[in-house]
């Protein structure tokens, strides 16, 4: 293990560990904080006694279409962007100011165009997404080297085996940041939607045990979609770590 991971694993328990035991001692309130233990306790008991199960499935599968979708359409859209001079010179400031539009602001509208169901929410995740799977497309295109297209042309290589085997090694590193960010950002635009005018999922029950002082499902519920982005994120990581070490850039 390097002394970086250590570290952090150290940083990570430690923090945890202090806020385990400002909450036992009474530091930070049951009201407003329970301990960590708890929060697995409590985690543990809803996902055996399965009376979430239909919420969890609801918000992943919405999460997983809005990330499946953004991540599609942002490479594409990144590609396309790259490849045309005059679109990237349109599209460049609009990218840079994507974020500071609240895009929530849009879900009344979509609820008046979709409905009130699942595809308003699915389709504020894919919002949240897309720029950032786009914005890395278009950083790792950049990024590939001008010698390596043109060894590619010399050797007669055809676009597919170019993108294959020049362009997607080069732009990898961008593509899995973009990758990264799409799933935190789908999750975030989905539950975030879902405490609003959802009748279900992750986030409304979140809401719910809120409005309700119900501590303990609040916290399970919050600790339950951070494991998951994390557990993911870090799958992530380590593919993308040995994809490097392939390439012998580790």
């Amino acid at each position: 293990m390097k002394p970086a991971t250590r570290l952090r694993i150290v940083v990570l328990v430690a923090a945890v560990a202090a806020v385990e035991l400002s909450c036992r001692s009474g530091v930070i309130g049951a009201f407003t904080m329970i301990a960590p233990s708890q929060m697995v306790v409590s985690l543990w008991e809803l996902l055996a006694s399965g009376r979430l199960h239909n919420d969890i499935a609801r918000t992943l599968t919405a999460v997983c279409i809005a990330f499946g979708g953004a991540v599609t359409v942002g490479a594409l859209s990144g590609a396309v962007i790259h490849a045309l001079p005059r679109l990237r010179r349109t599209a460049d400031p609009l990218l840079a100011a994507y974020y500071s539009v609240p895009v929530f602001v849009f879900y009344p509208m979509f609820i008046v165009m979709l409905g009130l169901n699942d595809r308003p929410k699915i389709m504020i995740g894919f919002l949240y997404a897309v720029a950032a799977m786009t914005i890395n497309t278009l950083n790792g295109l950049d990024r590939v080297s001008p010698v390596l297209l043109k060894t590619a042309r010399m050797f007669r290589m055809g676009w597919a085996s170019t993108t294959l085997s020049v362009v997607l090694p080069s732009a990898a590193p961008y593509l899995f940041t973009g990758v990264k960010l799409a799933i935190a950002y789908s999750f975030i635009g989905v539950v975030g939607s879902e405490f609003i005018l959802s009748t279900g999922g992750l986030g409304y029950q979140i809401g719910f045990a809120y409005h309700d002082f119900n501590n303990k499902t609040m916290y399970a519920l919050i600790l339950f979609i951070l494991g998951v982005v994390l557990i993911v994120n870090m799958s992530l990581h380590a593919w993308e770590k040995v994809l490097m070490a392939r390439r012998g850039l580790q």
